[in-house]
């Protein structure tokens, strides 16, 4: 469980590695996600540790794929992670905002048959989320987070909110629009947000499978790669990202699964429990008509 001491965090898999580029006393108002846009964890943290002659940067939270957390500066010391970035009427983030990290390549691009990052590396189909981001661009391809990733950012999120009684959740997107596409859509950017400021109890809706089978698949469409055996009915899922005919969700259990499901063939839980994974199994639902068809 994550805890908050002299404006250090505690618990398990966390660690701490100063990093020189920070400026004076915060007085945090948000927290402000953000993607590395980077090959690994580890690559991040150097980087933002890094002194650097033409200017620097830094967070205070860079937060890995595996769940793991490395804090580089207290959160009542201003870093740099927002640049140029105004919200509601305040302008330059940094001084107003706890910056987290969050390992993961960002906007990918198509090259032959595989989906490949700026800086060279490529990604199989099961880690790729094709989606329109909210600020338009068309249907691209971007990295996915894990569903670890998400929880423990929940997690990170509700805590910020709560110990230092901040206003909001914001991405890079939302303060730098037009600059920034992070933490993009592959990330359940108002699920967390709304969650974290606790706007609702239905903000992580659960689903259940109607159909007899139900593949889940790399993108939102029956061309896509199926990911796994087909899912029985009965099966529960997260709902993370909602569009009109398919929703992108993970699926409840010991694994980390997620992809895209087709509407039809879903129905949302009567009373949908708190949390993100591993949870106990729930048999309430909504009754629809049993469907055969597996999309």
């Amino acid at each position: 469980m994550l805890a908050i001491k002299n404006h250090r965090l505690t618990g398990a898999d966390v660690s701490f590695r100063q990093t020189p580029n920070v400026g004076g006393v915060l007085r945090a108002r948000f927290v402000l996600l953000h993607y590395t846009a980077g090959r690994t964890l580890d690559s991040a943290v150097a980087s933002l540790c890094a002194r650097k002659p033409q200017g620097s940067c830094s967070a205070h939270i860079v937060l890995g794929r595996d769940g793991r957390i490395v804090q580089l500066a207290p959160f009542d010391v201003v870093t740099w992670h927002a640049g140029v970035s105004q919200w509601n009427g305040l302008n330059g983030l940094n001084a107003h905002a706890i910056g987290i990290e969050l390992d993961n390549a960002g906007l990918l691009h198509r090259e032959g048959d595989r989906c490949v990052s700026w800086f060279g590396q490529g990604y199989p189909d099961k880690e790729v989320v094709m989606a329109e981001h909210r600020h338009g661009g068309g249907l691209r391809p971007w990295h996915h987070y894990t569903a670890v990733q998400i929880a423990r950012t929940l997690e990170l999120c509700e805590l910020l909110v709560s110990h230092y009684a901040l206003e909001d959740v914001l991405g890079h997107e939302d303060v730098a629009r037009g600059r920034k596409t992070d933490p993009g859509p592959a990330f359940p950017l108002a699920a967390v947000r709304g969650r974290a400021l606790g706007r609702g109890a239905d903000v992580w809706p659960r689903l259940v499978v109607t159909a007899t089978g139900l593949n889940i698949r790399s993108g939102p469409g029956a061309e896509f790669e199926r990911l796994a055996p087909a899912l029985r009915r009965g099966t529960e899922l997260i709902l993370l990202e909602p569009q009109d005919r398919w929703s992108r969700v993970a699926v409840v259990g010991p694994h980390d699964l997620e992809g895209w499901v087709c509407n039809d063939f879903i129905a949302r839980q009567v009373a949908p429990r708190s949390g993100l994974a591993a949870l106990p199994r729930s048999q309430r639902s909504v009754p629809l008509p049993r469907a055969r068809v597996r999309a």
